[in-house]
């Protein structure tokens, strides 16, 4: 009951506009969103990306909804939107031309610790085979660190939806690496 409370009073006091709550989500939420813009544009858009994404979020933070909503679920869904934007409007003049993602630095920086340099490599390059959808699911899920229920905020699904969908994008990844280390199914 007493966090329940606690979120509560900490909407009303992002609604308000109160800075120091809002500098404390936006310290907390910073690597993540980095994290999640750097897969879709290059590092320097990213931050443009973050930055105009919290410049929204503070000019109208009357538009936070109340709980269950979470304010880190709302931040996402404006930055989902000003990444596509910024998409839409570097891609306007060379449609032909797609950028083929490459996992973040923040993920290379987790990833050296796990694997080596050459299974990165292949990480990266199944990663890049998956459908836009299954990448932004798991980029939500593992990279910005939502909840399934807050992810689904942000792509408009239910909860169990995003589930089913990180399950199936986990298994479709995994096909991808086993059939990279034995395409011919001798293995």
């Amino acid at each position: 009951m007493r966090e329940e409370t606690d979120d509560s009073e900490r909407g009303e006091r992002l609604r308000s506009g109160d800075s120091v709550v809002w500098e404390e989500l936006y310290r907390a939420m910073y690597p993540a969103m980095v994290t999640y813009a750097r897969r879709r544009l290059p590092a320097e858009e990213a931050r443009d990306a973050v930055s105009e994404t919290i410049a929204r979020a503070l000019s109208r933070p009357d538009r936070l909804p109340s709980l269950p909503a979470k304010p880190e679920a709302w931040v996402f869904g404006i930055l989902r939107h000003v990444v596509l934007d910024m998409q839409r409007r570097s891609y306007r003049g060379i449609r032909a031309l797609r950028r083929i993602p490459t996992l973040s630095t923040e993920w290379g920086e987790v990833a050296d610790n796990i694997v080596s340099a050459e299974e990165q490599g292949e990480v990266r390059q199944a990663f890049g085979r998956l459908s836009p959808r299954d990448q932004e699911v798991l980029e939500l899920r593992v990279l910005g660190g939502l909840s399934a229920e807050d992810a689904g905020r942000v792509l408009g699904m239910r909860e169990g939806a995003v589930r089913n969908a990180q399950y199936r994008a986990v298994r479709r990844l995994r096909a991808q690496l086993e059939h990279d280390q034995d395409p011919e199914g001798l293995i």
